[in-house]
């Protein structure tokens, strides 16, 4: 019959309850959002599920949402079942004072170089990660480079003429 994306959100629900996971379906690839408490464990239920067989983890990233108050960081894994040819999005959220995630090394150890690289950009602390440390940036940066706490334009400066750019101004 082949995996669908119902039986993944049965199996989920049935395993996890149904009040723990919010699902969606964008772009055509299911997303199920996670309590970040229990993401090692729905990653290893989706890991050692005969039916599911997510043995594949395509990536690691991260999202930042400041506008979020309490979730503003979200760790997002790309799953395959490489039999099946089935992905799943999954996403887990984090408050930005403290982005602690357990790590998912010891059932992808692909995911290594891939949570060094996201805790390198958004500072997510993967619990458990045998090293985790800078690899893209110098060790001696003091803020992560991906998050969004930046003003986007600097009003205070004085060489951009609004007219040069075609905003404001008469035209004739």
């Amino acid at each position: 019959m082949g995996l669908t994306y119902e039986t993944i959100q049965e199996k989920l629900n049935e395993k996890f309850g149904a009040d723990n996971l919010q699902w969606e379906n964008t772009y055509d690839q299911l997303t199920v959002t996670a309590p970040k408490e229990l993401n090692l464990k729905v990653l290893q239920f989706l890991f050692e599920d005969e039916a599911l067989a997510f043995r594949f983890l395509t990536d690691i990233c991260a999202v930042h949402y400041p506008d979020n108050t309490g979730a503003e960081l979200a760790v997002v894994y790309h799953l395959h079942n490489l039999v099946e040819n089935v992905r799943l999005r999954m996403k887990v959220f984090t408050a930005i004072e403290k982005p602690d995630v357990f790590t998912a090394t010891s059932l992808f150890p692909g995911a290594n170089w891939m949570e060094r690289e996201t805790y390198d950009f958004y500072g997510i602390n993967f619990v458990g990660h045998p090293k985790l440390k800078r690899i893209l940036n110098v060790d001696e940066m003091d803020y992560f480079p991906l998050r969004k706490e930046y003003p986007l334009e600097d009003q205070s400066r004085i060489d951009k003429d609004d007219e040069m750019f075609g905003r404001g101004g008469s035209y004739n």
